[in-house]
């Protein structure tokens, strides 16, 4: 077996700049690529206009307006029940502060860290800072807000502009395929869509699904404002494996500040404990595992690196794209391999039945 160094220079060079422009181009990419899977979604919406006997572009409108409306009344909402919650919030930070007070007075009172250490004093100082904090806070969360708001109206414009010209997009793509691979490489690029389409399509139903789940089952144990905590940790659940638990925690964290019975707490844990259970095991893989199709190392590696390179953004985009690109390497022979790693196929057996990768060589070896 012969290694060609070039060819291994090449491959580095390539994926070293790859990374490089995913970092320089991250406000143009990330921006863009949202628009591209809510592109994938939309253009069911977008034919049906067109239809209809609707203008391309008057189409095109219609679509983004009907996306605008349901991404408005969602944040009228949690807005609406986060001003209801104004009030718990702030008794919220104040236990908050309080707890982590007993913390580390407690923690120094039997490590003595320092000397003689005033409870009282610990809580002012706590105060202090953060009021002084509270200023830079302000700043950072405008700056942010600026940011997320031009990225909106960025998004939406990429959004309009890929469902006017996605004939025109098409028809592009297409020259980069021989003549007699046309239909091959269109049926890829259908592929490609579908793949984000499901995926999009899929996670929406699974948030909708686990919202309803976890609020009917918070306002069952009592606590404030249950649509608030339930649909806030399910939309988190767009995240790979972190999103879940990170959505559980605020809830829980809630119980154990605003209700003096441990019960309550633990009920809500549980609560989400056996949510994610079901989840996990049975609502993912039938609603948006078929449609990415990417084994759990694969959605591991893309959820650290785009964590890496374009942090929240990344940990929710890479596993669609991560999906997409194994269709692409399917259609390619020398990019097979890569799809092979990527896909869920190569790990199962005709049964669909997992099996130990060396255990599967050593039945090929014997084979031959």
């Amino acid at each position: 077996m012969k290694i060609s160094f070039q060819n291994s220079f090449f491959t580095l060079a390539f994926i070293a700049l790859l990374i490089a422009f995913l970092i320089v181009a991250k406000s143009i990419l990330i921006s863009l690529g949202i628009a591209l899977l809510l592109a994938f979604i939309l253009y069911p919406v977008h034919k049906k206009f067109i239809r209809w006997g609707v203008g391309n572009i008057l189409a095109g409108f219609l679509s983004i307006l009907l996306l605008i409306i349901i991404i408005g009344g969602g944040i009228t909402f949690f807005s609406a029940e986060i001003i209801a919650l104004s009030d718990e919030i702030s008794t919220f930070g104040e236990k908050l502060s309080k707890l982590y007070t007993d913390v580390i007075f407690y923690i120094n009172k039997n490590v003595s860290i320092v000397q003689d250490l005033n409870k009282d004093q610990l809580m002012v100082d706590i105060k202090s800072w953060l009021k002084d904090s509270a200023g830079s806070l302000l700043g950072g969360t405008f700056n942010s807000t600026a940011n997320f708001f031009t990225g909106m109206v960025t998004m939406f414009i990429y959004l309009f502009l890929f469902l006017i010209y996605h004939k025109g997009l098409v028809r592009a793509f297409m020259k980069f395929s021989p003549e007699d691979k046309k239909e091959q490489f269109f049926n890829m690029l259908k592929g490609v869509q579908q793949v984000g389409q499901k995926y999009l399509s899929g996670m929406l139903v699974l948030i909708l699904v686990l919202g309803l789940a976890n609020s009917i089952g918070l306002w069952i144990i009592g606590i404030d404002s249950p649509f608030l905590f339930g649909f806030l940790a399910a939309s988190l659940s767009i995240i790979p494996y972190i999103g879940t638990t990170l959505g559980a925690t605020i809830p829980v964290l809630y119980a154990f500040m605003s209700h003096d019975q441990l019960w309550v707490p633990l009920a809500v844990a549980a609560l989400f404990w056996f949510v994610q259970l079901i989840e996990s095991n049975f609502l993912s893989p039938k609603i948006v595992g078929n449609s990415v199709n990417v084994n759990a190392f694969a959605a591991i590696l893309s959820l650290i690196i785009g964590a890496s390179i374009w942090g929240v953004a990344g940990m929710v985009l890479f596993l669609p794209f991560a999906a997409m690109l194994k269709v692409i390497c399917e259609e390619y022979e020398p990019l097979q391999p890569l799809a092979l790693l990527i896909g869920n196929s190569n790990f199962q057996d005709g049964d669909g039945n997992k099996k130990g990768l060396f255990s599967r060589l050593k039945e090929k070896f014997k084979s031959n």
